[in-house]
């Protein structure tokens, strides 16, 4: 009994030690740091890629956001990789004034692979770009977006991730949960990494690459999170990833319950794939390189999945203990309640939090937050569920939010 109880103080001192850690680095996302010197300064010459499949209701939004960004228009164009559509996506696109290629291929549907197919064309014929960046179909992007990211290339960052913002986060409590989890990871997960200068990750939309950076390999992903895996190769061979907090992008998110189950699932899974591929190699590149962005990008990879599992395995070990007499009826509901408010409660503060600082409107969003740890919620019942069944085929989320940028100004 007496192990029982020791492995029990372990498993609470190792979770009790991650979210003080965690809590530390966001606080840093607070203070103000200098701008990183320029170490040249050029216009650089971008390529805006889109890859897109079977998305004519929004197509054209994120085309024309892209024709008004405030940089001169000969020094990027508008790719749309139109991947397996049946509709008019890339009629659509050609007429907003994109160019358009199509791709046809079953066996390889995900965005990865497009990406790896149309990049490695760019990269045989030597096309004049000095970087890329990567949007979703469904986006719009604001007119600052490539001078903000042309600053980062003169400031010698080579990935570096835009600000991910939210099309429609009042259209459903599921849309809210999924602004304010990504309002939260801005500031307190990108930023405040950022700002300590360890690593943020790419975030799915809304990235540059330098072009030089895929050119040995191309992109080489082969998960269904391409943006966590590409960021874990870049952290394991100790190259940091930037962050532009004035690159925006507004992307849309599923309204209903059950598509949202879905996309986050595959992201689930996407991230247990990451975890058997990237794990060991980033150990490794924690005993080899002793960083501590190294190690933080371990404890990312630990952070999902592998502390989702011993959390489940302490409160099991709690009930044992106090079935076998270990412990108290007012210690079990003391840790019933260390677990709950964390989960239930904490959340709800953070988003008001993460609102009031960034100036976001709370009121539209006050359904939303009440039922944000709901949608948190839900997330834990996806691992535990993705633990045991693991849909690997992708699903297409269905995107009908047709704004413009003027519009979510």
């Amino acid at each position: 009994m007496e192990y029982l109880y020791i492995l029990q103080q372990a498993m609470v001192w190792i979770i009790t030690i991650y979210w003080i850690y965690q809590l530390v680095i966001s606080l840093c996302s607070l203070i103000k740091v200098k701008d990183k010197p320029l170490v040249e300064d050029k216009e650089h010459r971008f390529m805006m890629i889109i890859p897109a499949h079977n998305e004519e209701k929004v197509i054209k939004d994120l085309v024309y956001s892209l024709q008004n960004l405030d940089y001169d228009k000969n020094l990027y164009d508008i790719y749309v990789i139109a991947d397996n559509c049946t509709d008019n996506t890339a009629q659509i696109a050609k007429e907003a004034g994109a160019i358009v290629y199509e791709r046809f291929d079953e066996t390889h549907k995900t965005k990865g692979f497009a990406l790896q197919w149309f990049l490695q064309q760019k990269i045989e014929e030597d096309a004049p770009y000095d970087a890329f960046c990567i949007f979703d179909a469904d986006n719009i992007v604001d007119k600052n977006f490539l001078k903000a990211m042309n600053k980062k290339l003169n400031q010698g960052e080579d990935v570096v991730q835009g600000y991910r913002d939210i099309k429609n986060p009042s259209d459903s409590w599921v849309t809210a949960g999924y602004a304010i989890f990504y309002w939260t990871m801005n500031r307190f997960y990108h930023l405040a990494r950022y700002n300590l200068g360890l690593s943020p990750l790419i975030n799915g939309t809304g990235f540059m690459v330098k072009f030089d950076v895929v050119k040995p390999d191309g992109w080489q992903t082969k998960t269904l999170t391409e943006d966590i895996e590409f960021s874990l190769k870049r952290i394991i061979a100790g190259k940091k990833l930037g962050w532009a907090t004035d690159a925006i992008v507004y992307d849309e998110q599923p309204v209903g319950f059950k598509q949202s189950w879905s996309q986050r699932s595959r992201w689930t899974v996407g991230h247990i794939q990451c975890l058997h591929e990237y794990t060991k190699p980033l150990a490794v590149a924690v005993k080899e390189n002793k960083t501590v962005m190294n190690f933080d990008g371990l404890l990312y990879m630990l952070g999902s999945i592998p502390m989702f599992v011993l959390t489940i395995v302490l409160l099991v070990l709690n009930i044992v203990l106090f079935l076998t007499n270990g412990m108290s009826v007012s210690d079990l509901l003391w840790n019933a309640v260390r677990y709950v408010v964390p989960t239930f409660f904490i959340p709800i503060l953070t988003g008001i939090m993460i609102m009031l600082i960034d100036k976001k409107p709370i009121r539209p969003m006050i359904k939303g937050l009440i039922l944000y740890p709901l949608f948190l919620g839900s997330w834990l019942l996806i691992n535990f569920k993705c633990l045991f069944k693991r849909e690997t085929s992708w699903e297409k989320i269905e995107h009908n939010v047709s704004k413009s940028i003027e519009e979510m100004k």
